[in-house]
């Protein structure tokens, strides 16, 4: 007599065939993550909630750390370990509010209208980077990958209708955005901050070099609301460029550890995969 069957692993949210796991998998999201960084320093409200209740400035590389390890739980975690991951980043938010100095307005960190920006500038910055520095992916590939990542919007308080589900909706986004955006005091502080974070004296000429690379990745109109510096490289020129840098960054990057063969976030997916398969065919 049989017994009961046990049921098949958990792909996450996402999992094996997903736009999202092959885009998140390769080493160019390290590029995209300080871009989107840069792009979400614009947006006033966003910026006094960051420089107000974070402690980047005290153990930036402990912030980026958590950051990534959000979404390695959200994009290829189990459906548990996301929804764990997104109900704790969604508690801090509910406990933080403020004022922003420059226009007077009140800010709710839990305000969708501000998870929208962040989720937005996220999803472009990950997708445009990726196809920057060399990965392929067709029209129809792109529009499901934002379409994909609304899951991701909805985990932290994004309603489903709001987000983008296809590529020509973040362009929209971004368009209807725009009037809000500003350089703020805050925004160059953290700016400068994100060009300047401690490393070791050797390896500073190197980050100089992917903070302005970052920084170029950024849409043309982002690049120049920065004013002179901005508009120095807010042209197709420095486009060209950066493209051609960042697809030399990607190539080196992919077979340097720790993405040599494949990254360890995916290679750790695919584990469990498989020795939940293996288990359930022994069962």
């Amino acid at each position: 007599m049989l017994g009961p069957v046990s049921p098949p692993p958990d792909p996450g949210l996402f999992g094996p065939g997903s736009v999202t796991w092959k885009v998140h998998a390769d080493p160019s999201m390290a590029l995209a993550g300080v871009r989107a960084l840069m792009l979400q320093t614009l947006h006033p409200l966003a910026m006094a909630g960051v420089v107000q209740h974070s402690h980047y400035r005290d153990d930036p590389w402990g912030r980026l750390a958590r950051t990534g390890e959000y979404l390695a739980a959200v994009n290829f975690g189990t459906t548990a370990e996301a929804a764990r991951a997104a109900a704790r980043l969604r508690g801090l938010h509910a406990r933080l509010s403020g004022v922003e100095p420059e226009t007077g307005l009140a800010y709710r960190a839990s305000d969708p209208e501000l998870l929208l920006w962040v989720h937005c500038t996220e999803v472009e910055s990950f997708l445009e980077t990726f196809r920057r520095c060399g990965g392929r992916l067709t029209g129809g590939q792109a529009d499901r990958y934002v379409a994909e990542q609304v899951r991701t919007a909805e985990l932290v308080g994004v309603e489903r209708a709001d987000a983008p589900h296809r590529v020509d909706d973040l362009h929209a986004y971004y368009r209807r955005v725009r009037p809000l955006l500003r350089v703020t005091a805050a925004a160059r502080e953290t700016l400068w901050f994100l060009f300047n974070i401690p490393v070791p004296l050797p390896a500073r000429p190197a980050w100089a070099a992917v903070a302005s690379l970052a920084f170029t990745l950024q849409p043309r109109w982002a690049r120049r609301l920065w004013g002179p510096v901005g508009h120095l490289v807010g042209h197709r020129g420095a486009d060209l460029a950066a493209t051609a840098t960042s697809r030399s960054l990607r190539a080196m990057a992919r077979v340097a550890p720790p993405f040599r063969g494949e990254s360890p976030a995916l290679h750790a997916a695919r584990e469990r995969l498989s020795a939940g398969s293996t288990a359930r065919l022994r069962v």
